[in-house]
């Protein structure tokens, strides 16, 4: 039967067909790209050593400032790292991300090429001929690459921005339908390429729906195309003397093939910090049994009793080799389809940094666990 088929795929001569356990079909998962924080990687992949898929679409999507470029500048920023040639072209349509927004969050600037298209068919055009020339290079020499959009939402067409300059103020209705086109085009070359494309993108308030509904820009292509949706959402996070030090985010799978749909997490975003690695580990490791809640209190293994900003303030202490293989099975069980084995990943050697959190945060943290 092997030789039959082999036989039978080299006859049909399509590169795009291949036999299913031979595992070279563009659908397979070939890794992940780390987010900095380790339930963010938990409820994208199951893993709290994993994170967003490295040759899918993955789209972050929310109101203002709920974190989508801080979050896809994390992912950046570890995917040079992880690959010392790798690189990055990223489509910056609101002309928000400066040099020194990227260094701030250790991005080497000389390994990004920044492109800012006005029209949704100058994307494409863009990325298309990008990753043909990736394609075009041998496989044993093709160098990493990733590719961003922020934000979909930005993007307008040809035809709007002709309209707008002859003054006609009718609605375009070709955009959705380009924006379709487009994904549908890329889906299928970034694949073959082995080339993650990480969009940000918009949403809006679904008018006449029964309860309050949020629905993303840009029509039902990107639904389509990509292989995680994650929603964000925030509220406000104040210290002790009421002032605001951030936001905390909550993450839902609106969309995902590599872990369960509907399931949330909160991750901690600070203002001086940033994203907070450990934030929201607690709550899983209580959530697995690992650890107890009483009162304001956190009761460890050992039956030491502890407020949680102490444990964040330290994490590497109390968050043990022991601990986190605990509650990485507990990721598996929870988040991935049918409670599959991690994927396979290296876990992740944090290197020593200033104590997370300042004092606020760990007071705001303190509230939150009352």
């Amino acid at each position: 039967m092997n030789d039959f088929l082999s036989d039978l795929v080299k006859t049909l001569g399509d590169e795009h067909t291949t036999i299913a356990s031979d595992e070279k079909s563009s659908a397979e998962f070939s890794g992940t790209v780390d987010t900095g924080s380790y339930v963010l990687n938990a409820v994208l992949s199951g893993s709290i050593y994993g994170g967003v898929p490295d040759n899918k679409v993955t789209v972050f999507a929310g109101e203002t400032a709920t974190g989508k470029t801080f979050f896809v500048l994390g992912v950046v920023s570890q995917f040079l790292k992880n690959n010392p040639e790798g690189s990055v072209m990223y489509f910056d349509t609101e002309s928000a991300v400066t040099n020194e927004m990227m260094q701030s969050r250790g991005i080497d600037t000389r390994r990004v090429i920044k492109s800012e298209p006005d029209t949704i068919q100058k994307f494409r055009h863009t990325a298309l001929q990008t990753i043909d020339f990736q394609i075009s290079q041998d496989k044993e020499e093709r160098r990493p690459m990733m590719m961003i959009l922020d934000s979909l939402g930005q993007l307008s067409s040809t035809k709007e921005i002709e309209d707008t300059a002859k003054g006609d103020e009718t609605r375009d209705m070709t955009k959705a339908q380009i924006l379709k086109a487009t994904f549908r085009v890329l889906n299928l070359k970034l694949a073959k390429a082995n080339v993650p494309l990480l969009v940000c993108n918009h949403v809006y308030d679904v008018v006449g729906a029964y309860y309050p509904t949020k629905e993303m820009s840009g029509g039902s292509g990107l639904k389509y195309s990509a292989s995680t949706i994650a929603m964000l959402s925030k509220r406000k996070e104040r210290d002790s003397d009421k002032e605001i030090v951030g936001n905390i985010i909550t993450v839902k799978m609106e969309k995902s093939r590599l872990s369960k749909e509907n399931k949330q997490v909160e991750v901690l975003l600070t203002y001086d910090k940033g994203l907070d690695r450990y934030y929201g580990l607690i709550d899983m490791a209580v959530d697995a049994g690992i650890f107890k809640k009483l009162s304001n209190r956190i009761e460890l293994p050992d039956a030491s009793k502890h407020y949680a900003s102490k444990i964040y303030g330290n994490p590497k202490e109390y968050f043990t080799t022991d601990i986190m293989e605990r509650i990485e099975k507990y990721a598996n069980q929870e988040f991935q389809y049918g409670g599959m084995t991690t994927v396979e990943v290296e876990p992740e050697v944090v290197v020593d940094e200033e104590k997370e959190g300042s004092a606020e945060t760990l007071t705001m943290i303190d509230a939150d666990v009352e």
